[in-house]
This record gives C-alpha cells, structure tokens and sequence, in this order.
C-alpha cells in the first residue's frame, strides 16, 4: 500500500493557509477520490483516511504533530525499504507559483521544515516528494516572493484567497494524476510528465 503524508499544522487556525498546502490538497483528494473518513490514530498521532487512487491501494496521513515534528507520525509506517519506496510527501514550496508541482526524489530538505523532520526521524533522504507552487507570479512566469524572515512567515501563515483555493482545487487534480503515473508506471515517468 502507498502512503502519502500531506504537511502541515494542526488545529482550526492553520486550516486553508499556505503553509497547510500538503494537509489542504489531501483533503480535497480525500472527498474527490471518496476515501473514507478521516479517523484519529492514536499511534501515529495523526489522521488517517484510506482509498484508492485508479486501482492502488492508498492511506493518506496528516500529522496531528507541528510541522516541525512531523517525522514522529512517518516512523511507525515506514519499516521496510518497500514502505519507503512507496511513501510520498507532499509539501508548500514558495520557488513555485502556484498550480504548478514539482516531483523529486533523494534531495535535501531545501529548508522546509516539515521535510527536515522527516528525513532526521527516517535518517534517509531516499523517498519521494511532490513540492506545490505557492507564490504568486508575474503572466510571464516570474516568482513574486516576499523578502526577509518576518513577511515569509507572515505569508506562510495567512490563508488562501478565493481564488487561490480555486487554483488549489485544480492542482489537486494534477496531484492525483500525478500520484496515479508514479504508483503505475514509476518515478522516471511521473517526473518527465509532471516537470515540465
């Protein structure tokens, strides 16, 4: 069986804010692919929602943890060198604009510190991620970002606009697209199609 963690915090303030994006696009994947409810488990500390993607067997995770202790909730599920190569982490990712996703595999954390958390716990950097796009950009393309420590926080931490929510409800779909390439056809394939 797959797993996929979407990172993210906890709690009712943190709902639909950028920095939630991972968590956000699980849930919307979660109603759209009719997973089942989500249900706490108290080992992983985290909720837990099962289903299926085409016709792989899948468990989403959120973690019930901080961002920053989310790879307490991976340990437990990932035992084997088959689980870790059936985990995928889905993450926000301010080098990208939004609707767009980038899959990579075998990186460093490049700062984020969900990613950071899960790799220490797992002591490896050797699974799968899909990065998603929050930063506003230019119509040609260019990645308009805020500057300095305090605005990226304060960014990270405010909520989508409508909008922004319509967009995320579309880069959902290419997620679940994209989810389905790398479960049938394999890592290689699912980064060519959805690089771009």
């Amino acid at each position: 069986m797959f797993t996929i963690f979407g990172l993210g915090n906890p709690g009712k303030e943190y709902e639909n804010t950028r920095h939630n994006t991972g968590r956000e696009i699980l849930k919307i994947l979660s109603r759209k692919e009719d997973f089942s409810d989500w249900r706490p488990d108290g080992k992983l500390n985290a909720l837990v929602s099962a289903g299926k993607i085409g016709k792989t067997k899948v468990q989403f995770i959120l973690p019930e943890k901080f961002m920053n202790n989310s790879g307490a909730s991976v340990v437990p599920v990932i035992k084997s060198k088959k689980d870790l190569a059936q985990l995928v982490v889905i993450y926000d990712d301010m080098d990208l604009p939004m609707g767009k996703i980038k899959i990579s595999h075998n990186r460093s954390s490049g700062g984020h510190r969900g990613l950071e958390s899960i790799i220490k716990k797992l002591k490896t950097e050797e699974f799968t991620r899909i990065r998603v796009g929050i930063s506003a950009a230019t119509p040609s393309g260019k990645i308009k970002k805020p500057k300095g420590e305090k605005a990226v926080i304060q960014y990270l931490m405010s909520p989508f606009k409508e909008k922004e929510m319509t967009e995320l409800k579309k880069t959902a779909k290419t997620v679940s697209l994209a989810l389905d390439t790398f479960m049938t056809s394999g890592l290689q394939r699912a980064m060519t199609g959805f690089n771009s």
